[in-house]
C-alpha cells in the first residue's frame, strides 16, 4: 500500500476498535462487560480518530501529520486505561487486558507507518 492508503488504513482499523469497545462497554454489542467511564473514554477517542479520518481525506497535505497526533493521542488514552486495569480501578476481565494489548500494538504500527510516511 501507498503510504496515505497505509495511514488511512490504520485509522479505519483503529476506529473500528475503539468504537467496538466503547459498545462492548456500553452493554450494547456483548452483556456482561459493562464499563460506563471504559465506554465514554473509548467513545471520545473513536470520535477523535474518525474526525481525523474526515480531515486527513479532505486535507491530504497534512495527512501524516494528523495521523501522528492522533495516534498519539490514542495511544496515551490507551496507556491510561491501562494503567487504570494495572492499579485495579478499570475492567478487570482477561478480555479487557488482552483487547488493550491489541491495541498498543495496533496503535504503535500505526504511529511508526505515519512516522516512516512523514520522513519519505
Amino acid at each position: 500500500m501507498k503510504p496515505p492508503a497505509t495511514l488511512l488504513a490504520f485509522l479505519a482499523i483503529e476506529i473500528l476498535l475503539f468504537a467496538g469497545a466503547s459498545l462492548i462497554h456500553a452493554g450494547i454489542l456483548v452483556g456482561g462487560y459493562e464499563h460506563s467511564q471504559a465506554s465514554a473514554a473509548e467513545g471520545v477517542i473513536g470520535a477523535v480518530l474518525a474526525l481525523s479520518l474526515v480531515l486527513c481525506l479532505l486535507r491530504q497535505a497534512i495527512m501524516r501529520t494528523t495521523a501522528l497526533a492522533v495516534q498519539a493521542f490514542a495511544l496515551l488514552g490507551t496507556l491510561v486505561g491501562v494503567f487504570t486495569i494495572m492499579v485495579g480501578v478499570g475492567p478487570q476481565m482477561a478480555a479487557d487486558k488482552a483487547f488493550h494489548g491489541l491495541l498498543l500494538v495496533v496503535l504503535v504500527a500505526g504511529l511508526v507507518a505515519a512516522w516512516r510516511a512523514a520522513r519519505r
